[in-house]
């Protein structure tokens, strides 16, 4: 694992072009790209490409992170490199239909159009199928494939404004791996005192109490302080959440 001196250093380095700084980046940070892109699997893109997508997100985030941000670089990488793989999902992601689907598809739906207009009502995928040779499977397929898939990235009715692909569940595992992610990296970039009062309290399970014995402050102190340093964690995760 790089500390943040080290991070901060390879990214000055890549930002002014160097390869191997970059490639030493995109080593250290692969299981985060990879936690990211295991939500988008099954939608069609081969895992390679889903992991190339990543990784041209992340090191967008190398070209244009700012120390001015006052964030950890990896919380800032998230929602860039998972916009990547939105974007390819927006632009090249529908449903590829070859020109002979679409040419049976057109006969088919003007057969039903006259159909219709000559007995008022819609023939049966039998009387297709018989009218074309066809089985009557190929019919329903044929009429599938010509019908235009909603896309992903349209807003839904209510009132939240998010995309479909916001909507569609993906794995509690998955998620809580980034945040599992986020989480570390942003305790590491705490204090010494800061870190060694959450890791006390939250990692090993001991009272404000005894935090306050190994310390060597009052339990009052304890508490104000957790307090804060939570306040301030809460505000730092909400810059870098990704739902």
């Amino acid at each position: 694992m790089l500390d943040q001196d080290e991070v901060t250093q390879l990214i000055k380095e890549a930002q002014s072009g160097n390869e191997q700084a970059k490639t030493k980046l995109l080593s250290e940070n692969s299981p985060l790209i990879k936690s990211i892109i295991r939500r988008y699997k099954g939608r069609g893109i081969e895992y390679d490409d889903l992991y190339q997508l990543g990784c041209i997100g992340f090191l967008k985030a190398i070209n244009n992170f700012s120390f001015e941000y006052e964030v950890k670089f990896s919380t800032y990488a998230v929602p860039m490199i998972m916009g990547e793989v939105k974007r390819y999902l927006r632009d090249d992601g529908y449903i590829k239909v070859s020109r002979s689907v679409k040419s049976d598809a057109a006969r088919i739906n003007g057969y039903i159009e006259r159909y219709r207009q000559k007995n008022a009502e819609s023939p049966s995928v039998d009387q297709i199928a018989e009218e074309f040779a066809i089985d009557p499977r190929d019919v329903v397929f044929i009429l599938d494939s010509s019908k235009m898939p909603i896309s992903i990235y349209e807003n839904t009715d209510d009132e939240s404004g998010k995309n479909v692909i916001d909507k569609i569940p993906t794995s509690e595992n998955e998620n809580d791996n980034i945040n599992k992610i986020m989480l570390r990296d942003l305790i590491s970039s705490l204090p010494d005192r800061d870190k060694k009062i959450i890791i006390l309290r939250y990692f090993r399970g001991s009272t404000q109490c005894e935090v306050a014995r190994v310390m060597g402050v009052s339990q009052v102190q304890v508490s104000r302080l957790e307090n804060k340093i939570l306040c301030m964690m809460k505000e730092e995760f909400k810059k870098g959440e990704y739902n």
